[in-house]
């Protein structure tokens, strides 16, 4: 029992040392509380109105020192401004700069105030981790600085006034006879705000740098036409020569185009390829064009069939006149040639010339033309001609013989007569022009157009357009005997080109032969169609001369080229009349066509000329009367 008791008090005597033990750390801590409130006071109290300790900005101590103070030190210490060196470089060329002369400046007073107030900014608990870690370990703040971006413009623009080339296109032109050709340039341009941007982030690093200018290149759409170059001046390296193709006798040509003329055509234009742009050199389409089209009259060949007559024993086509192939000139051809051989370096180009081959050649058969017989001829007679109305009948007559007309062609006289000129085999004779009849070239064409009209009257062929006769005209009603046959009067034709026409239709399956036959002594011409007949017949009547009119009084005219008392009669009196001359084509007892050909004469008057001072002209109304009857 006595030593449980004695043990009990043993067991409380820690408890009663906590609470002692409590209060004397919270005495420690408060008194520990107090000092470190103590030492932190203190320690603002000797750093009132200076930066901290442990505070730098870029190496710079600035420990204890007021911002005024600090704000020397840093200008004084910090020289990268005024000292630092940039090396702006482009290729081989390079600038050196100072920042400061670029526009970059320390801000002492600003970082001095920024260092002062590290430690001194946020709640209190940061101020005093702050200030804590700047004394224990140290802070180092980077420096402000202003960069006038408007300095380092100005000095790059001084660079650009050096690095920059304005870009310059090729050039390729003809002066005179010279080809003058003007290199192409790139164009190179300082690209300021992007080089300030990496200048910028360069002067941050508080460095000396290099810093690669940043430059834009223009290129030149065309920047070299030599090759070009090289082409014109072998145009213009000697003459050009157009020759014709297999030239014959009579062919014009050739023409030649000295350098000086050719400088004057040649065209330089910009082409887009899928290479890309560049000069073509060529000839003036225009100039080329025209001088083409005016020498292209003197190159076109017409084609034409080959002349035949028909032998009647053999019943064969005999040639006469060969076969001519067409020929014109193909003017778009003979351009595109001459640009593609000049560039090549031809000079001597065979125009481009097109031929078209006759339908009808020298080799043709009779029956594969369905030529086997005569199928209508017709006699005229100019008895009373004089020798120029012969030699034009004959002249005239000569273009017909031995052509051909085509089935279901109209063949029209005056396109294949042609010009009725002196040039061209005509002798001037009596004309009826207007109200007259006068001298004139090719009197006597209208014997061979109404010898042509009768010969299709009478063959049964369809007459597309005729045009009869002002007047009556003797030779057209003359028969073999010399005598008049008066029931021809209505068929006749006359043809005056342009103007006036004779045309007709082959309508049969077969080709149609002329032959026209002049016999000047006997006075006769002779129109044969040589085809095939396919048993037409002809039934034709004639009114007879109706309305009859008696011609006027007759005309006396002084000549001044007659001489005095020569009389000369150059017209002559015909009634006027109407006559009307029906025809029936028919055939195996069907008729194919009916047609009617109505003609006016006008009543003619007699005309005499004489001579000045010729006795007794011009005669009186009596005499008139009675001389004419």
């Amino acid at each position: 029992m006595s030593d449980t008791t004695a043990a009990e008090p043993a067991l409380s005597r820690p408890i009663d040392l906590i609470p002692q033990v409590l209060a004397a750390l919270v005495g420690g801590l408060i008194i520990f509380a107090l000092l470190l409130v103590a030492v932190v006071i203190g320690f603002n109290i000797s750093f009132a109105g200076k930066i901290y300790p442990g505070v730098s900005v870029a190496g710079v101590d600035l420990s204890g020192l007021e911002p005024a103070q600090a704000a020397a030190l840093l200008e004084r210490e910090i020289r990268f401004p005024k000292e630092g060196k940039l090396l702006f470089r482009d290729g081989e060329k390079i600038w050196l700069s100072s920042p400061s002369a670029v526009g970059f400046y320390l801000d002492p007073q600003s970082t001095a105030e920024t260092a002062f107030q590290y430690g001194r900014s946020g709640d209190p608990t940061s101020r005093i981790i702050d200030q804590f870690d700047s004394w224990y370990q140290g802070t180092t703040l980077p420096p402000r600085y202003v960069f006038d971006e408007s300095g380092a413009q100005l000095f790059l623009q001084s660079i650009a006034v050096q690095t920059d080339i304005d870009m310059v296109e090729a050039s390729l032109s003809v002066e005179g006879v010279d080809v003058v050709v003007r290199p192409g340039q790139t164009g190179r341009h300082l690209n300021v705000p992007a080089t300030l941007e990496i200048l910028s982030s360069k002067l941050q690093t508080m460095q000396d740098a290099e810093i690669q200018l940043v430059v834009a290149e223009d290129a030149p759409v065309i920047l070299n036409a030599e090759e070009q170059a090289q082409i014109a001046r072998q145009i213009l390296s000697e003459p050009l020569k157009l020759t014709v193709p297999d030239k014959q006798k009579g062919d014009p040509g050739p023409w030649t185009f000295e350098p000086d003329a050719l400088a004057q055509m040649i065209t330089i234009e910009r082409i887009d390829d899928p290479q890309g742009e560049r000069y073509q050199v060529g000839l003036e389409t225009s100039g080329l064009n025209s001088f083409l089209e005016g020498i292209s009259p003197q190159l076109e060949l017409s084609r034409k069939n080959a002349r035949f007559i028909f032998n009647d024993e053999t019943r064969q086509l005999e040639v006469i006149e060969p076969a001519l192939i067409g020929r014109s000139l193909n003017v778009a051809g003979t351009v595109e040639n001459i640009n593609q051989k000049l560039l090549a370096g031809d000079h001597k180009i065979a125009l481009d010339l097109e031929h078209t081959q006759p339908e009808v050649g020298d080799d043709a058969k009779a029956k594969q033309l369905g030529i086997t017989e005569l199928v209508s001829s017709h006699t005229s007679y100019f008895y009373g001609s004089s020798a120029e109305r012969i030699q034009n009948i004959t002249t005239s007559a000569g273009q017909y013989h031995g052509l051909l007309v085509p089935p279901g062609a109209t063949f029209s006289m005056g396109e294949a007569l042609g010009d009725v000129s002196l040039d061209n085999g005509y002798a001037e004779a009596l004309i009826i022009f207007g109200n007259r009849t006068i001298q004139g070239v090719g009197g006597g064409v209208c014997q061979v157009s109404t010898t042509l009209f009768r010969t299709v009257f009478f063959g049964g062929y369809p007459v597309d357009e005729r045009y009869p006769h002002a007047y009556r005209v003797g030779y057209y009603e003359l028969k073999a005997d010399g005598g008049y046959n008066t029931s021809l009067a209505g068929l006749d034709a006359t043809v005056y080109t342009p103007l006036v026409d004779f045309k007709f239709t082959n309508d049969t399956p077969n080709w149609l032969l002329m032959e026209t036959y002049v016999n000047p002594s006997a006075r006769t011409l002779t129109w044969k169609f040589y085809s095939t007949s396919d048993g037409r017949t002809v039934d034709w009547q004639t009114t007879g001369l109706k309305n009859k009119v008696d011609p006027p009084d007759p005309l006396y005219e002084e000549n001044p080229d007659l001489a005095k008392g020569e009389i000369r009669q150059v017209d002559w009196a015909v009634e006027g009349a109407d006559v009307t001359i029906t025809r029936s084509v028919s055939r195996d007892g069907e008729t194919l066509y009916e047609d009617a050909f109505t003609t006016h004469y006008m009543p003619w008057r007699a005309v005499h000329e004489y001579g000045p001072g010729t006795k007794g002209m011009p005669p009186k109304e009596g005499k008139k009367k009675d001389k004419e009857g």
